[in-house]
């Protein structure tokens, strides 16, 4: 049995929904955030010396970093689903977006989350901060011009890793800028598979209101 370890509003939400695509039977260990700073419980360091989620557990075998997780759970338990098949461009391009969603894209949002603390002393890096910010959405955004999905316009992995961005974008009211992001990211939350995440993951803070 895969026992993932869940912080509540998290990208582990994502690993969820992807167990819930492949119909994996798990377990949640859970963990929440301090209602002040935000921050994850040390307790997860038990599991992740960083003591950061998602880490799954699969046997012996304990796995962090969520595009590790999704590669691994794809490769080991997806029996061919949610990935084009190894050797074809298709799965060249897939693996792109397995990594551009943390290597890439999740970085400016980090920064401004970050120098957003800072108040007044943040002023000189936001204009980078922020282009940097709308060049990574205008890649994602152009990407699903006419496409319901990112790769083969069929469902995958690249799709459960860019789930997160997609929703922070959209919970920010960046709609009017990115409309193909948010309809993405509503396509995703419809999916049976995401609500029953959703359901066994417990309130998500970045579940959309209903259009």
């Amino acid at each position: 049995m895969i026992i993932i370890h869940h912080l509540n509003d998290s990208r582990s939400q994502r690993i969820l929904w992807l167990c819930e695509e492949l119909a994996l039977g798990y377990d949640i260990k859970f963990y929440m955030r301090d209602v002040t700073t935000r921050l994850a419980p040390p307790e997860l360091k038990a599991i992740n010396p960083l003591g950061k989620s998602p880490v799954i557990e699969d046997g012996d075998l304990v796995l962090g970093e969520s595009g590790a997780i999704v590669d691994y759970l794809i490769r080991t338990h997806g029996k061919g689903a949610l990935a084009p098949a190894p050797g074809t461009a298709l799965h060249e391009h897939y693996l792109v977006w397995l990594h551009f969603a943390e290597g890439s894209a999740m970085l400016p949002f980090m920064l401004r989350l970050y120098t957003g603390r800072l108040g007044d002393a943040a002023a000189p890096l936001k204009p980078r901060i922020d282009e940097q910010i709308a060049s990574h959405l205008k890649v994602f955004e152009d990407a699903l011009a006419g496409n319901d999905w990112l790769v083969g316009d069929a469902l995958s992995g690249a799709d459960i890793m860019m789930s997160f961005i997609a929703e922070f974008t959209a919970i920010q009211g960046l709609g009017d800028a990115y409309p193909n992001i948010v309809a993405y990211a509503r396509r995703i939350q419809a999916r049976p598979a995401w609500q029953a995440a959703l359901e066994r993951g417990g309130p998500y803070a970045f579940t959309l209101p209903a259009a």
